[in-house]
């Protein structure tokens, strides 16, 4: 038996729930409020010490960090395969999904609180949450969480976030004019990979982001009209987060506009 802890609308979670899902295979629901702290709850942390999800546990076997998990479940369950059969198809595979854990994830991060969830915060008070950074594990991301929250677009990370997705866009466009995949010619944990941050990037109104990077929608239409794109994404769907985002993301295009303008 499959059990995933998991969040509605977490990117990491939801190329989980993508891999899952293409792979048909059923899993048993732990869904975590992470407003709420349930990620930093002791009988989550015995899971995963690292107070993040997803979390997979297979027959007892826990699984954490959604790259590891995504490739564990390829591994598990070969079929269908989701990496490429020739080795340096695969190998430009990984290479995307490297740079998720190495850089876009935190970038993500950046973005999505220094627009949007910064508000679910603030109205917690100081007091919360200095409570809620303090039981952050990891340093950095503590520092870069509280900087976001507190001041919002113009937190110091906020312009180099921007400019590392415009260049992610700029690498995308022009593997995606050469072929229809992020690896080739065959769908991959790398398109799983990528699809919950160009959508994440839609939910905040950035999607002039790609305005002139026509090869970018066309892909991430042929993903969204996957049925695994179905499971993971539309059936998970938060009205309030998704409206939170729509508004704070219009607000925050001038300034997306003008660091992207200035580099």
């Amino acid at each position: 038996m499959i059990e995933l802890y998991h969040n509605d609308m977490s990117v990491c979670a939801q190329k989980v729930r993508m891999t899952l899902a293409e792979k048909r295979l059923p899993w048993e629901n732990h869904h975590l409020d992470l407003r709420a702290g349930d990620q930093q709850q002791p009988e989550y942390l015995k899971l995963n010490p690292n107070a993040v999800v997803p979390t997979l546990v297979d027959n007892g076997k826990v699984i954490i960090e959604s790259t590891v998990i995504c490739e564990y479940l390829d591994d598990a369950y070969p079929a269908p395969s989701l990496r490429p059969a020739q080795a340096a198809a695969r190998a430009q595979m990984r290479l995307w999904t490297k740079q998720l854990d190495e850089t876009i994830h935190a970038a993500t991060s950046v973005i999505s609180n220094g627009i949007a969830f910064r508000h679910q915060k603030l109205v917690w008070g100081m007091e919360r949450l200095k409570e809620f950074h303090e039981q952050m594990p990891d340093p950095a991301r503590r520092e870069r969480s509280w900087e976001n929250i507190t001041k919002g677009v113009e937190s110091r990370f906020f312009p180099d976030a921007i400019k590392r997705f415009d260049k992610l866009l700029s690498d995308m466009e022009a593997m995606l004019a050469a072929t229809p995949w992020l690896a080739g010619e065959e769908y991959s944990l790398a398109d799983i990979g990528y699809a919950p941050y160009i959508t994440r990037l839609e939910h905040l109104q950035l999607q002039f982001m790609w305005e002139r990077r026509p090869h970018i929608p066309a892909w991430f239409d042929r993903l969204r009209e996957r049925s695994s794109y179905i499971e993971a994404f539309d059936r998970w769907r938060n009205p309030s987060y998704e409206k939170l985002m729509m508004e704070k993301g219009t607000e925050a295009q001038a300034r997306v506009r003008s660091i992207i303008a200035a580099n």
